[in-house]
């Protein structure tokens, strides 16, 4: 089985793509994608998610609340999330974290459910995948209380600089960078980028959010995925095949339950 591209945070089931996802779909697997995981950001929503992910071979899931909706966020809803992630196209927790860009949600609740979806995340042996923006002080600081580095996960849609990306790498965290990676201002972030260890990075598109620069104006979608990648062989200084190669690894390392069609299992 040949490595494509994989993208490793997308949101296939949002009202977006209701009018073509499957062509959506097609497109990512005509364009060289292998896989796609795409990303519960509510209760609803994470239902969408795995019903799409059970329908199609290439696509998997994650489960959570996003911190935008934290204030509708009830106790039931995540005994319901924990059962969800039972299933075996559930590979992680979130997006959960912090938002104080937006501030949809009080503070003060947003950390409240954050570290309960750590907790869920503990309890369930599952990695955890972080949103944040312009929140990062408190979203560290939780991290630390809560000893994220036993759970682990990744970053997504990383936008900090050095600094905070040295924070998260030294927690055993992976960071996700984004078609952002190729807007001409993005100067401080590929400047993390390229400090980033090769093997502790992700790609994304964050579709329908966050198209890369060469595809401005239009939504978002996983087939545009090749941008942000040939960005980071660029940053990186590596032939495309071998970024993509290190990345499809860096992907199952984040994700331990993501089977690896790669791995053939040598028998004594």
């Amino acid at each position: 089985m040949k490595k494509g591209f994989i993208d490793s945070h997308c949101h296939l089931q949002l009202d977006n793509y209701k009018k073509d996802r499957q062509r959506v779909i097609e497109r990512a697997r005509e364009g060289g994608v292998s896989l796609m995981i795409t990303i519960g950001i509510d209760l609803h929503d994470s239902w969408k998610a795995l019903k799409l992910a059970e329908e199609e071979p290439d696509i998997y899931c994650t489960v959570g609340c996003h911190p935008h909706g934290a204030g509708r966020v009830t106790p039931e809803d995540l005994e319901t999330l924990a059962e969800m992630a039972k299933n075996e196209k559930v590979l992680a927790i979130g997006e959960t974290g912090l938002d104080y860009y937006r501030d949809l949600s009080p503070r003060e609740i947003q950390r409240k459910v954050f570290t309960e979806q750590l907790e869920l995340a503990r309890n369930l042996g599952k990695p955890v995948v972080i949103h944040c923006r312009d929140a990062y002080r408190d979203l560290i600081r939780i991290m630390v209380e809560k000893k994220a580095q036993e759970i682990g996960g990744v970053i997504h849609c990383f936008s900090g600089d050095w600094e905070a990306a040295r924070t998260f790498l030294n927690m055993g965290f992976f960071l996700s960078f984004a078609g952002n990676l190729t807007y001409p201002k993005a100067g401080k972030l590929r400047e993390a980028f390229k400090k980033t260890p090769k093997n502790r990075l992700l790609m994304e598109t964050d579709a329908p959010f966050l198209t890369p620069q060469a595809k401005k104006g239009e939504r978002n979608e996983p087939s545009f995925i090749k941008y942000a990648y040939g960005s980071g062989a660029e940053i990186k200084d590596i032939k495309l095949e071998a970024w993509i190669n290190q990345v499809t690894n860096n992907v199952h390392e984040a994700f331990p339950s993501l089977p690896n069609p790669y791995y053939n299992k040598r028998i004594s």
